[in-house]
Formats: C-alpha cells, structure tokens, sequence
C-alpha cells in the first residue's frame, strides 16, 4: 500500500491528562503494546529515505518511508505485511541491508471518529500524541476538539522530534526502555 500520511504530534504531553482528554471527547481506547522496530538505509543510500521493519505488537510490517517535508502530508508511506520479525530482519541482512538502529517504544492506541490517536512515549524524551487522519481537515478538526490550538503541533519525524531534546537519533543504534 502506498500512501501520503496525514498526520502532525503534540510534543511533552501527560499520557493519563491525554487519555482522559481523548475519552471524554467520546474517543475509545484500543489497547496498549511496545513496539520494536529496526531502520535500515536503502542501497544505494536516498535522503529523506529508511526501510522500516516494525513489530507493532502482533502486526509485523515491511514499510518505506520518504519524508518531502515537514508538513502534515510531507510523509509517504509504502507498507505490507510480513510474517515474523526475526526472519524479515534475517533476510534483509541477506539482501544486504544492515540496520542501522533497533528502537522500541510504547504506545496507547486510541480511535475518535474515524482518526488514529497514538500516545507515544520513546526511551529518553516526553511522551508525545500522535494524530493520524485521513486528510488535513481530519487531523486539524481532531487536535481542536481535544483543546491543542494549532500552534502547539509539529509534523516533524522522530529524528527531529528527538533532536529538539538535543539527542541525534541517527547516531544511537540501540533505543530500548
């Protein structure tokens, strides 16, 4: 599947603040999981560019993320399901990709109207939510019924969002709780 991702965070949130937020605006709670994931750079190296492979608790998948720009649609995302974890990361290895980190992370997953709703916490920085939508309209509608003006979010990746707390993500090849 191959799609542009519309989606913006709001950064040092309080997860239980969030979740009663979320639930009182009529949101329903779908489960919490850690998440392990390895990114690999393609061959030959693209920039803007990673291979992902991600156990997301139960669903394992294959994607390529390109990032345009830091706009909430400045992501696309080409994404299949794989079978098991270990064996994708196996084969990669011998297509030659080696991975350049193995990350993991919680997350509070949360549907309201339609549009995903991730509380996220990584190792060493806040916890931020992530609002995921169909369209910018969809997202935007979202983050101002749960009361986050506009100006408080970012479509900024990961690696950006951490290096607001002046970590270079790209530099550490283990990130585990």
């Amino acid at each position: 599947m191959h799609d542009v991702e519309y989606e913006t965070k709001a950064l040092g949130i309080d997860p239980e603040e969030m979740a009663a937020r979320i639930k009182s605006a009529g949101g329903t709670f779908h489960g919490e999981r850690v998440m392990r994931r390895y990114v690999y750079d393609p061959v030959p190296p693209v920039e803007g560019r990673w291979v992902r492979l991600r156990d997301a608790g139960g669903v394992v998948t294959l994607c390529v993320k390109t990032i345009s720009s830091d706009a909430i649609d400045g992501t696309q995302e080409t994404e299949t399901t794989v079978g098991s974890f270990e064996d994708t990361h196996t084969l990669l290895g011998l297509m030659g990709l080696t991975h350049r980190s193995y990350q993991e992370n919680r997350r509070s997953s949360w549907l309201l109207d339609g549009v995903r709703l991730e509380i996220d916490t990584w190792p060493r920085i806040p916890p931020y939510l992530e609002i995921e939508g169909d369209d910018e309209e969809q997202v935007w509608r979202t983050a101002e019924r749960l009361g986050i003006p506009k100006a408080e979010l970012t479509s900024e990746n990961t690696q950006k969002v951490y290096a607001r707390y002046d970590i270079a993500l790209d530099t550490i090849t283990e990130l585990r709780f």
